[in-house]
């Protein structure tokens, strides 16, 4: 698959992140654009749930800033999944919230969603988190926002046991507050350069 896709050499992230990520540990992963931070988080999400379709609860949720992330994130792993049975969803802020809470019923493997969509869910009890294996949030420094971060906070609180992965080009001061919270003995994983 990867050599369908191009890609033949790690980057340095990729070679320092993958191994902490694959472990199960919460995991901060710092780098600058263009070090395989995207392509990271398909695989190792990817791998996690062995590219199997199992059950109807979602076992990976992807947190990202807004609707054009998303439909960029979508597309990004449409490439990976094409050929496995994986259910991927792109929860759009266009469509009403008991039109998603309906299709993820349905079965999905990997959500991907906004902060306010997400935040919708959980308060209407739409997405069942008891199957969730991993739960990342794509270029992170969106969670500075005051709306994204308390719905973060209180998502988190209903997650009861899941690996959390933040993917960020810088170590923002607020994203280290998650330690107390949600991202306990969480590992950093900063690589400088592309």
């Amino acid at each position: 698959m990867l050599e369908f896709l191009e890609i033949t050499t790690p980057t340095p992230f990729q070679i320092a992140s993958i191994p902490v990520i694959k472990s199960g540990a919460n995991i901060y992963c710092v780098a600058p654009e263009g070090s395989g931070k995207t392509t990271t988080l398909i695989l190792t999400t990817l791998q996690k749930l062995k590219c199997e379709a199992i059950g109807t609860a979602p076992r990976a949720i992807i947190l990202v800033e807004d609707r054009n992330k998303a439909a960029e994130l979508y597309d990004a792993f449409t490439k990976y999944i094409r050929h496995h049975e994986l259910r991927l969803y792109n929860c759009d802020e266009k469509l009403h919230i008991d039109v998603i809470k309906s299709e993820i019923f349905e079965g999905v493997d990997i959500l991907i969603s906004t902060p306010k969509i997400l935040n919708k869910l959980f308060l209407l009890e739409g997405v069942n988190t008891t199957q969730l294996q991993i739960f990342s949030m794509d270029d992170g420094a969106f969670l500075e926002q005051k709306t994204a971060h308390n719905a973060m906070m209180l998502m988190t609180q209903s997650i009861q046991k899941c690996q959390f992965v933040i993917y960020s080009e810088k170590m923002h001061p607020f994203l280290k507050r998650f330690e107390s919270y949600f991202m306990k003995h969480a590992k950093i994983i900063s690589v400088k350069g592309a």
